[in-house]
Formats: structure tokens, C-alpha cells, sequence
């Protein structure tokens, strides 16, 4: 998710200053994705610039609060109707890393996989016990965002057995050997 566009979505509920913006998106995202307060900053400083919020007059705690402008709805309505594609998204570090640890000389790449594996399902216990323990409480944008956090950890475990599996039929299968070519037959005289 876009932090600029997660800010423009909140402030579309109405106009809010940077802390209650940081709280309002922890409290969103089930406080998932934690925004450090430099960071809503920066971005509503880029989105000023960019012509998408306008800065109210502070208010009687010194605050100064900021609202949508039309711009801003324009291009929040852009980006709601918007598929995310996968190549807009990070990186995928594990992909990464298990990539790397297959060409890295002395990683074992099985344990990497396992140690993964490991913390991945830890995660998944625990977003599935957060998920019974408060099933009745838990407010429809919190219960989406973990249960897409469940899938994603499914998802995760599903990879990494299959990785395990690749790197076993890739260890049985043996690598031709160089190119090298082979020293060609001698030609010798027998005679009796």
C-alpha cells in the first residue's frame, strides 16, 4: 500500500493532523504496517507539493491540520479503481534471499528454508489465534487485513515446501559434466 495514498484515503474521512493521521492508519490496517511520524510528514510535505492536500490554520493545541483537495479525490479515485499489479509491489526479500543462498557457497539452503518455514507458521498460529480470540470484536477493516495476512502466511508455507521439494529432485538429478571434450582413442598396431 501506497502511504501517499493511504494518507489521501484518510483525509478524505475528513481534515486530521499527522499524529491523528499515523493513529487513524495503525488503527486501519490493524496496526500491521506501523508509520513512523517522519514518514506521514515527508508524505502529506510531497502531497502539498504535489497540489493533493492544502495545510489549515493550526489549531488551539498547535496542530496544524491538513485536508483533500479536489486534485486529491481525483487521484484517490484513481488509485481505488486501479488494480495493483504485481510488479508494483516490493520486492519479495525471502525470493530474494533464497535465490542468493542457492549460489552462495556454504549456505544450507535446506535450513534456510526450514528456519523460514518455522517463523512463517509461528505467524500463521498467531494470526489465526488473533483472528478466534476477538472474532466477534473485530471491526471489518482489521478482520480483511488479517485474514489477507493468514492467506499470504498459507501462501508462504505452500512456496517453501515447494522450494524444499526443487531442491530435492535438483540434488538427485545429477549436472552434466563440462564441456570438455574427451581425448579421442588411440590407434595402436596389435599385432600377433
Amino acid at each position: 500500500m501506497s502511504i501517499r495514498h493511504g494518507l489521501l484515503a484518510l483525509l478524505e474521512r475528513g481534515p486530521m493532523y499527522g499524529y491523528q493521521l499515523r493513529a487513524a492508519f495503525e488503527e486501519s490496517t490493524g496496526a500491521t504496517w506501523p508509520l513512523n511520524i517522519g514518514q506521514v510528514y515527508t508524505t502529506l510535505n510531497r502531497l502539498e507539493r504535489d497540489g493533493l492536500v492544502r495545510p489549515l490554520p493550526e489549531n488551539d493545541g498547535g496542530q496544524r491540520p491538513y485536508e483533500i483537495t479536489e486534485p486529491g479525490r481525483a487521484e484517490l479515485a484513481v488509485w481505488f479503481t486501479t488494480p495493483i499489479n504485481r510488479t508494483d509491489r516490493p520486492r519479495d526479500e525471502l525470493a530474494i534471499k533464497l535465490a542468493l543462498a542457492i549460489t552462495t557457497p556454504g549456505v544450507d539452503v535446506k535450513t534456510v528454508v526450514q528456519t523460514q518455514r518455522t517463523a512463517t507458521m509461528r505467524a500463521l498460529q498467531e494470526y489465526t489465534r488473533l483472528k478466534t480470540r476477538g472474532e466477534e470484536g473485530i471491526d471489518l477493516p482489521w478482520r480483511l487485513v488479517l485474514d489477507a495476512m493468514i492467506f499470504q502466511a498459507e501462501a508462504e508455507v505452500r512456496w517453501l515446501d515447494h522450494c524444499e521439494a526443487s531442491l530435492i529432485r535438483h540434488t538427485r538429478t545429477p549436472r552434466p559434466q563440462s564441456a570438455a571434450p574427451s581425448p579421442a582413442p588411440e590407434h595402436s598396431e596389435v599385432t600377433s
